[in-house]
């Protein structure tokens, strides 16, 4: 075997190894989320995380005895959102929003977002299937 064969082999089988192991480490949605355990709820945003493989947002949300619960909103990945409209300041830390989305299965506060819906009504859309993007 000549060495180009050989480094084109090598090279190939890293290839493989490391598309595989980011394969392995995507979740089930199946498994975290629970489809029928839709959430609305309100707040105000506290961080914004844009990053790979899903983005993710903070916000804090008054509960019914006024304790307050910080909740963890999976989106889509940086790229898709930005295919729907969104933009890194779609979001700022402050902003009052209202999510809607499906809550992690283990009851924790975390859920992947629908929508969310900013305080002068825009819409945005997560990258789950739904139509449309930012309005």
């Amino acid at each position: 075997m000549t060495w180009t064969r050989i480094s084109l082999v090598m090279l190939a089988s890293i290839g493989s190894i490391a598309a595989g192991g980011s394969a392995l480490a995507h979740h089930s949605f199946a498994a975290i989320y629970d489809t029928e355990g839709s959430v609305t709820l309100s707040g105000v945003v506290t961080n914004v995380e844009w990053l790979n493989p899903h983005a993710h947002f903070f916000v804090d949300v008054e509960t019914d005895d006024g304790a307050v619960e910080n909740w963890d909103f999976e989106l889509a990945s940086p790229n898709g959102l930005m295919r729907l409209g969104w933009r890194r300041d779609s979001l700022k830390l402050g902003d009052e929003v209202t999510v809607v989305g499906l809550r992690a299965r283990d009851g924790s506060t975390r859920a992947n977002t629908r929508s969310v819906t900013l305080a002068d009504g825009t819409e945005m859309f997560s990258g789950d299937g739904q139509q449309g993007g930012l309005q």
